[in-house]
């Protein structure tokens, strides 16, 4: 079982849907979690919205601390393009999706943002499958 970690600042939007395409597209064969560097305490009503665009419900999810995932190493971290680097996780690999938070923008853009965050979580998904 691969894992892998998703991290924002506030885990109210673009990993908590990056943590959603994962699980929906991982097949049960990845550990996926998200996690904020200052959690906002609740997910964006947006993306929650924009995910059950797509079949899936976000409402279920919470936003998180860093203190609140496993301590463990991490086949893959992702931030989100928001300077955390998240030196207390420990992984094999890090990656830096330079994403703009779309929580601001237009449904249209917001929209974009979450198909781009699902497109990059499949190319992640099938790099680990190689490994």
């Amino acid at each position: 079982m691969k894992h892998l970690l998703f991290v924002c600042v506030e885990n109210s939007c673009r990993s908590q849907m990056a943590e959603a395409f994962a699980r929906m597209h991982g097949k049960g064969n990845v550990e996926v979690y998200s996690a904020g560097s200052r959690p906002s305490g609740a997910v964006n009503v947006k993306a929650i919205d924009s995910m059950r665009e797509v079949g899936y419900d976000l409402s279920k999810h919470g936003s998180k601390s860093l203190n609140e995932i496993p301590n463990i190493e991490y086949d893959v971290v992702v931030t989100m393009g928001c300077g955390d680097e998240c030196p207390a996780v420990r992984a094999k690999q890090r990656e830096d999706w330079d994403l703009p938070d779309p929580k601001a923008l237009p449904l249209a853009e917001f929209r974009r943002t979450r198909d781009l965050i699902e497109s990059k979580v499949k190319e992640v998904l099938q790099r680990l499958e190689r490994v």
